[in-house]
């Protein structure tokens, strides 16, 4: 039988450093905040200093990880580098789609983006979770 305790802090009050797991989940919740934060900002029209460098990190971050997210298995240099191009062709084929139809606006670059990037996560999340269904039937 295993017993399962709460570690006590140290005594002395010095934090433990964190693990690399630990360091890369903070990295990813400062990434989804910080396009969270580009969306709002480019979507309300906001007179911020901050509105081009956050949504230019949206309209590269939300794509970038629905491909990082589908390739999972693959070594982690390669899915970098495939996840970055494929983010910038999803960007480049958006505007490129907008202005070839005349209907380029900023906000519905964004939005277009943005809605490719969350139909991505919910197509590969409906592939792993009929997968992991499809076990237990």
């Amino acid at each position: 039988m295993q017993t399962i305790g709460i570690k006590q802090p140290s005594s002395d009050g010095a934090g433990e450093a964190p693990s690399g797991r630990d360091a890369l989940h903070l990295l990813a919740g400062a990434g989804v905040v910080a396009g969270g934060a580009g969306l709002v900002l480019a979507l309300s029209g906001a007179q911020s200093p901050l509105r081009g460098p956050l949504t230019l990190f949206f309209l590269l971050a939300a794509p970038g990880a629905a491909f990082a997210a589908a390739l999972r298995g693959f070594d982690p240099w390669a899915r970098c580098l495939v996840s970055a191009a494929g983010a910038i062709a999803v960007v480049m084929l958006v505007a490129q789609g907008m202005l070839a139809t005349h209907h380029w606006s900023v906000d519905g670059g964004v939005i277009a983006v943005g809605a490719s990037s969350a139909l991505a996560f919910l197509l590969q999340w409906s592939f792993r979770f009929r997968k992991r269904m499809g076990k237990f039937h």
